[in-house]
């Protein structure tokens, strides 16, 4: 070997030291664990099944008080027909709370709901979405039929005595009775033949499963 090849250094080459300047504090914006449940509705101080006469109304509140005043005195069954479920009456705590106090009353209570179009629901979520799913055997949702002749509106049955009704789905106003069994009875027989027709809603089967 050559003579000219020079020795390895034994001591360590001390390298410069690293100017690091810390760029703060950062803060963690996690969700809360707990969501506050909303405010709770009122309900409208009329009984089901007593009180007599026409109640109409032009604003989604008081389309609310009503709603939520047939759910609370409901006592056997419940028919809901909807375009989508209806986030903005029907998506609420007091709902979800009025109707499990129905299905959970008696195994033959029972909520049946025809829906035009579901996909907002299942995509958003639902309350009533996640009662199908809680009492499988209480709650039941079909999809309208195309085929067949759709009504006009949105409605609610309650206990074949109470509806509440809106001749146009994209507007408030409409009206409730309280107690017009006659009435009542033909819009359960229109709700039943639709109800027959009705079809199974994919979105809904693989949400629901």
């Amino acid at each position: 070997m050559s003579d000219d090849v020079p020795e390895e250094r034994s001591e360590q080459i001390e390298l410069p030291a690293i100017d690091f300047h810390s760029p703060g504090r950062f803060a963690v914006h996690n969700p809360p664990i707990d969501l506050p449940e909303p405010e709770a509705w009122m309900a409208a101080a009329f009984l089901l099944g007593q009180d007599v006469g026409i109640q109409r109304f032009d604003k989604a509140s008081e389309v609310r008080q009503h709603a939520l005043a047939m759910l609370q005195q409901a006592s056997r069954s419940v028919c809901i027909y909807s375009t989508d479920l209806e986030p903005w009456l029907y998506h609420h705590s007091s709902i979800q709370h009025a109707c499990t106090r129905l299905l959970l009353a008696h195994p033959r209570n029972q909520l049946r709901i025809l829906v035009g179009d579901a996909t907002r629901a299942v995509k958003d979520g639902h309350r009533f979405l996640q009662l199908a799913r809680r009492l499988t055997s209480n709650v039941h949702i079909r999809k309208l039929n195309p085929d067949y002749p759709a009504q006009n509106g949105t409605y609610l049955i309650v206990d074949n005595c109470g509806l509440l009704e809106r001749p146009k789905a994209d507007q408030y106003a409409g009206f409730a009775l309280y107690r017009d069994p006659a009435r009542v009875r033909i819009r359960q027989a229109e709700f039943d033949k639709a109800w027959d027709h009705g079809l199974s809603d994919a979105n809904l089967r693989s949400f629901l499963l």
